[in-house]
């Protein structure tokens, strides 16, 4: 059967009340964005979105509502007009393609134009009625049905349905205010990143890069994960901030005992993201931890690293299992590239026997050892800022050893 429209569902929107406008003028607008290069008209009906297809491709029409938050179901949809003896033989065509073997089915009919001469209950009987009299595999179960066939009755025409799936559900990215996330080359924290701007967050991600400590590869790792997360953005782009940590990196190295070291660099880094955060008008730092996962994520070791800032820490994997966040990572496509074999600052020097729980007292005393604060001052100072898109060509090996000279070359010829 030819579909000819979409139907997007809100979700969780419409629980907010006098804000609801605000939420939905959002989603309408994203969500044209999210459409734009294809032939399609995308119309707000108070409590649905419509997309008509106008001839397009129906599955890339719906892999771009998987770019979209705020929407939490679709379906494919059939229209035709409002006379009963339409909806009835539409129902049929409907029922004929879905259904091949014997089965139970239930009509679900909702009259949202109240002037339609019949009630709901009356088009239902009608509908089942007529479907069963000409589909012999089909019998009634209105308690669990197999397959349910959907009625709405609008004053433009019935619109018909027999697909119900999931989206992304969550609210319009940008609507939440904007987070900076605190973005490594692993698996945990772009899966973080999709779970803030999921829940209507937009990002910022801020990356400590160590060249030639670690691999420049590892910096565009980074890279690549910042292009696949910005498929989510409005306009599907994302600053990246890459902060040089080399010089606080060495110095962790001479100066702090082993078993802290990774306690002190995660301390450093929080100091330097929030005065990067409130520079860039970001409202809370995001991280990928998960309680437990690791030494330097277990509660005593986030009591002693947090205690550095005041500024709201967001960890949307808190009590994630790891399976589930690698399912979340395939999802988004960013698991390929997470597990390539290029260390960040915070994995080239594991610690063979981390604190995994450090003292408070004792990192402040470790600490002393060297002037961090102007260190971290310098590193907020000379961190470059790009901005990459979801087509971004960036390619940082082919274009120098250090992430900083590459950077600032970039810079320089786009003044």
């Amino acid at each position: 059967m030819m579909y000819k429209e979409i139907l997007v569902r809100f979700g969780d929107l419409t629980l907010k009340g006098k804000n609801q406008n605000f939420f939905l003028k959002s989603l309408f607008k994203l969500m044209k964005l999210k459409m734009e290069g294809l032939n399609v008209d995308v119309e707000n009906q108070h409590d649905r979105i419509f997309i008509h297809l106008n001839d397009e491709n129906p599955e890339e029409v719906i892999k771009r509502l998987f770019l979209v938050s705020g929407v939490s179901s679709y379906s494919l949809v059939v229209k035709c007009s409002t006379d009963l003896q339409d909806i009835k033989e539409t129902s049929l065509k409907l029922m004929e393609e879905k259904v091949k073997s014997e089965t139970t089915f239930k009509v679900n009919v909702k009259r949202s134009n109240k002037d339609y001469p019949m009630k709901s209950p009356e088009v239902t009987k009608a509908v089942s009625g007529f479907v069963l009299s000409h589909h012999k595999l089909l019998k009634v179960d209105v308690h669990n049905p197999s397959v349910e066939l959907d009625i709405e009755i609008r004053r433009d025409g019935a619109y018909l349905y027999n697909t119900h799936d999931r989206l992304l559900g969550g609210y319009p990215v940008g609507v939440a205010g904007k987070g900076l996330l605190m973005l490594s080359g692993g698996i945990d924290s772009p899966v973080a990143g999709f779970m803030a701007m999921k829940q209507g967050v937009e990002i910022e991600c801020i990356h400590f890069e160590s060249t030639p400590l670690t691999s420049i590869e590892s910096a565009q790792k980074v890279v690549d994960l910042v292009k696949k997360l910005a498929k989510y953005a409005p306009n599907n782009k994302i600053n990246l901030h890459m902060v040089p940590f080399k010089e606080i990196h060495v110095k962790l190295l001479e100066n702090i005992p082993e078993s802290y070291n990774i306690t002190i660099m995660r301390r450093m880094m929080y100091r330097i993201a929030t005065l990067l955060a409130i520079k860039k008008g970001c409202l809370a730092i995001i991280n990928g931890e998960s309680v437990g996962q690791v030494a330097s994520q277990t509660l005593g070791s986030m009591y002693t690293i947090n205690s550095v800032t005041s500024f709201p820490i967001l960890r949307p994997l808190c009590t994630y299992d790891k399976q589930d966040i690698i399912k979340i990572s395939r999802d988004i496509d960013c698991y390929d590239l997470s597990i390539k074999p290029f260390e960040d600052c915070c994995t080239v020097y594991v610690p063979k026997a981390p604190a995994t729980a450090p003292k408070l007292e004792k990192a402040q005393l470790f600490e002393q050892m060297f002037d961090f604060e102007t260190m971290v001052a310098w590193a907020v100072e000379n961190t470059n800022s790009i901005i990459i898109d979801k087509d971004s060509d960036l390619n940082l090996p082919d274009l120098g050893l250090e992430v900083r000279e590459v950077l600032q070359e970039l810079k320089k010829n786009n003044q």
